[in-house]
């Protein structure tokens, strides 16, 4: 698979950047602030390894993974009262589990593919 080719990976990196810089403009608490910054900085930084390397089924995995946790994160960290936090938690993470899941699914079909040419 090429590189750069997934528009998936790209909307995850969106979608993590702005989870991680939404306490810039959001109303937020010291518990939500920091969670957000970690979930949407790792979401962001494995959506640009998925960018160079899109043939990780792994790591495609892991930012679906990071959407779920996304969505449980205002309740799991107890934030979910913050509302403008709690819904940029939620939407950015259904964003990511959405393209995550895609993504892995683009890629293991494509390792199907490859599978059985080579046999």
């Amino acid at each position: 698979m090429k590189r750069w080719n997934h528009p998936q990976d790209l909307i995850a990196l969106i979608a993590g950047a702005y989870a991680a810089l939404s306490p810039l403009w959001t109303t937020t608490t010291n518990r939500a602030t920091w969670t957000m910054v970690v979930l949407g900085a790792v979401t962001a930084v494995l959506a640009l390894i998925e960018l160079f390397r899109p043939d990780m089924m792994s790591i495609e995995g892991l930012t679906a993974l990071l959407g779920a946790c996304l969505i449980a994160a205002p309740w799991v960290m107890g934030f979910s009262g913050t509302r403008p936090m709690a819904w940029t938690a939620w939407i950015a993470g259904a964003v990511v589990l959405v393209v995550g899941a895609a993504d892995l699914q683009v890629t293991r079909s494509h390792h199907k593919g490859t599978m059985a040419t080579t046999h």
